[in-house]
């Protein structure tokens, strides 16, 4: 088993930045691929970014391509998501997964065995 728990949201300006962290614990060495979902009222879940475990090679949503990070602290065996450049429409909870094996659908949330509570990002603009 794999347990992931978030951090660091909260309310922020348009145009202010924000880093949530995923700490994973339990069996991380089975992990292959983490990733970030958000999901706003009304909406549904969507891919944000994801990570290969090895941390080596990243994937981007459109919409956050250029304004988030997404990178892996291997000494505190975390995820990090670096949000910059924040827009009102980014305000949703955003979700840390994780997955077992090998991919290709990396966007899929169907894919993700593992997910943490959630955090709530407020943008106001």
């Amino acid at each position: 088993q794999v347990q992931l728990v978030e951090s660091g949201g909260g309310l922020v300006q348009a145009g202010d930045s924000l880093r949530l962290s995923c700490a994973a614990s339990g069996r991380t060495f089975s992990i292959y691929l983490m990733g970030w979902f958000r999901q706003a009222p009304g909406k549904e879940r969507e891919f944000v970014a994801a990570a290969r475990w090895s941390g080596r090679t990243t994937f981007y949503a459109d919409s956050v391509k250029g304004r988030f990070t997404i990178s892996r602290d291997n000494a505190e065996n975390t995820v990090d998501l670096q949000m910059n450049s924040l827009k009102s429409e980014d305000t949703a909870v955003y979700y840390c997964a994780a997955r077992r094996n090998y991919v290709t659908d990396y966007a899929s949330m169907n894919e993700y065995e593992y997910w943490g509570q959630g955090t709530q990002v407020t943008v106001s603009s």
